[in-house]
């Protein structure tokens, strides 16, 4: 056998201790489990009903409830932010929430969340673990983070912060059979050569009956299959054949160093690897002899990891951040590692409800059987009673003389029995902060967008309060992500996350720009190694909206000009929103330019006809004096047969005139000879 070292004896005890401690919570957390399960009767309350032919299946309200409170907490991926503590590129801030977005899509963060809500609401406790995968990126390695079974954890019973702080640590515990421990630790297989055998056959196994969850007392009436009914199934692997693997967080102090140089005033923290690889510049030491750079050691808190199984040591490091990497999410604090759960606090109603339906069920079958009182003696078969009293065309005998058969008169059941059990689920519904309205009764729900959110906001208060709680935590796992990826990704990546719309968010972190001649490093671009962030979850930002009340909102502000339609649209679920701006855009400049050639058609009309009438005019004017022409031609051909007539006619006045006189001299002549004729 391989020998035990004093640390490995000292995590195992501190494992037996604190999961000792644990047991009562993990006896009520595995009947949570089971009541959430649906299995909520004991063996002997199941035997009790079968005795009194009913039925042992439950009244199920709890498992709706959790089921929607999950569906309200983990409607959307959280958002997360980062602020920069210092004076620092607000580029930064855009990549560090590309690379926290880019570790929750690799790490499948959505179906975590709900699992981890899962626990939180079931048992009382959930847990993320970040981590680095080291296989991950073909070597390169990537970091991620997973959901912890929390029966699989243990810490500090004297613990009283909520999220474990104070606590003296933490420890994982994993059961893994031979094959399993082989796959993950090849290095097992190797032989030790004083014994001939391999490492992991020299190994300390487990009891077949020791494992991480507690054995239920409730009855299994759904045939539901849980982690203590399931452990013992492969009846082929031999109870020697696994082993537990443990790994132990607790916090150390580390020595860091700030190196400060007096010529520009820069300051730098550096561990002992880099400040060894910084003191080997000739440059820098040279300062340092000149005593131009100021070297302050200062220790900080770090969190180590010790993993062994059995009696072998498998590795132990430290961790770039301050905080456990395994982030609880406690429910209802109890000021102990051991919070209570949603289950736990409705468990009592939920037996309320199933006894109040045995009862009303009791009565119904009471009620509906018909049952005979038969005086005693006057009927000689009873049996035969029973068969002929079914037939309706039977002929019944009996003594009269006894007296003769009745039915007697079931006693009506209470109306406020029968509203019990609405009752009851209101008030589960209150403990677990669901309204009816939530759950999508149009019956409750007012006619107006405004007043339904109004309303909803209301109704979401409880919820909202709880998830403070898990934001918190969500914010813890931020910050250790935070911390690992600057210390995991120090060379030059790329991190790739398209978003709802297709749209592409690209950043290329610690990317060295060298001269073209020189080759020498001018600058490190998106440097993630060397800045202060702080990172922070958006409020409410995983709990779903009224998008209609919302959208009609927004649309009210986008008609009084308060926003414009870019911001309108983001409350749509339109799928390619960049598009259809990207199309308005292209549609609106058309519309700008038919618009254009429309005003232009006019302008152009209207010249045409201005032309045209113009044309006119000038037809007119040419005409005119065409007229005019011709009228001076006439007016002259006027003048001269007017002038040629007035000569005519002068002369033939005075051709008449001269007539005239002549004949007048004539007269007077031929008067003349008359009268000297007389």
């Amino acid at each position: 056998m391989i020998p035990e070292n004093n640390r490995i004896k000292e995590l195992k005890e501190r494992w037996r201790r604190w999961y000792d401690a644990r047991k009562d919570w993990d006896t009520q957390a595995r009947e949570d489990i089971d009541f959430y399960l649906g299995n909520h009767f004991t063996s002997n309350e199941a035997d009790a009903l079968a005795e009194r032919n009913q039925s042992n299946t439950p009244m199920d309200r709890l498992y709706s409830a959790i089921e929607q409170f999950k569906a309200i907490m983990t409607s959307k991926p959280p958002k997360f932010s980062a602020v920069p503590r210092e004076d620092s590129d607000n580029k930064l801030a855009s990549v560090w929430k590309t690379i926290l977005e880019y570790v929750w899509d690799l790490s499948d963060g959505d179906e975590v969340f709900k699992q981890v809500v899962h626990d939180y609401a079931v048992t009382g406790l959930g847990y993320f673990y970040a981590y680095v995968d080291r296989e991950a990126d073909y070597g390169r390695g990537e970091v991620k983070f997973t959901y912890v079974d929390p029966f699989r954890v243990v810490v500090d019973p004297n613990s009283r912060n909520k999220w474990f702080d104070d606590s003296a640590g933490m420890m994982l515990s994993t059961v893994l059979t031979k094959v399993q421990l082989l796959n993950l630790y090849p290095q097992l297989s190797q032989v030790n050569e004083e014994t001939g055998e391999m490492l992991i056959d020299e190994l300390e196994t487990l009891d077949y009956t020791d494992g991480d969850y507690p054995d239920s007392s409730q009855e299994y009436n759904n045939k539901s299959f849980t982690p203590d009914v399931t452990k013992d199934y492969d009846y082929g692997v031999s109870s020697q054949e696994k082993y537990r693997l443990l790994e132990n967080f607790e916090k150390v102090k580390v020595p860091f160093y700030r190196v400060i140089d007096r010529r520009s005033g820069e300051e730098a923290i550096l561990d002992e690897a880099a400040l060894e690889r910084y003191l080997k510049d000739p440059d820098i030491a040279k300062a340092f002899e000149e005593k131009l750079v100021d070297l302050v050691q200062v220790m900080q808190t770090r969190i180590q990891i010790s993993c062994c199984v059995g009696q072998v040591m498998l590795y132990e490091n430290v961790l770039d951040t301050d905080t456990y990497p395994i982030i609880p999410v406690p429910n209802i604090w109890t000021n102990t590692p051991y919070p209570m759960s949603d289950v736990r606090k409705n468990k009592d109603f939920q037996r309320f409800l199933n006894k109040t339906m045995s009862l009303i069920t009791s009565h119904a079958q009471a009620s509906s059987g018909l049952k005979l009182l038969v005086p005693q003696g006057s009927v000689q078969d009873i049996e035969e009673l029973e068969r002929d009293w079914a037939n309706p065309n039977a002929t019944i005998e009996y003594d009269a003389s006894f007296g003769e058969p009745h039915f007697p008169s079931p006693q009506p059941l209470s109306g406020s029995v029968l509203q019990l059990p609405q009752m009851i689920e209101h008030y589960i519904d209150l403990n677990m902060g669901i309204f009816e309205m939530q759950q999508g009764n149009a019956e409750v729900a007012p006619r107006t967008s405004s007043a339904t959110m109004m309303l909803e906001d209301f109704g979401q208060r409880r919820s909202k309060s709880k998830l403070r709680d898990i934001e918190a935590s969500l914010k813890r796992l931020g910050r250790v992500i935070y911390s690992l990826s600057k210390s995991h990704y120090n060379y030059q990546k790329t991190f790739r996350i398209v978003q709802p719309n297709n749209d592409i968010d690209e950043y290329t972190v610690n990317k060295r720009l060298l001269d073209d001649k020189s080759k020498e490093l001018l600058q490190i671009e998106n440097d993630i190694t060397n800045n202060r962030f702080d990172i922070r979850v958006i409020g409410n930002s995983t709990m779903p909206s009224n998008k209609w009340g919302e959208w009609n909102i927004y649309m009210e502000a986008y008609k009084a000009g308060l926003i414009d339609r870019v911001e309108a649209l983001k409350k749509t679920d339109i799928f390619d929103k960049q598009g259809v701006l990207q199309r308005t855009d292209v549609i609106n400049q058309l519309q700008q330019q038919l618009e254009g050639a429309k005003k232009q058609i006019k302008k152009l009309s209207g010249d045409l006809q201005t032309a045209q009438r113009e044309s006119v005019h000038d037809k007119k004017r040419v005409a005119l004096a065409k007229f005019e022409g011709r009228l001076k031609e006439s007016e002259l051909e006027t003048k001269k047969s007017s002038e040629l007539a007035v000569g005519k006619l002068t002369n033939a006045v005075k051709l008449e005139s001269e007539k005239s006189r002549l004949r007048g001299q004539a007269q007077e002549r031929q008067q003349k000879l008359q009268n000297k004729g007389e």
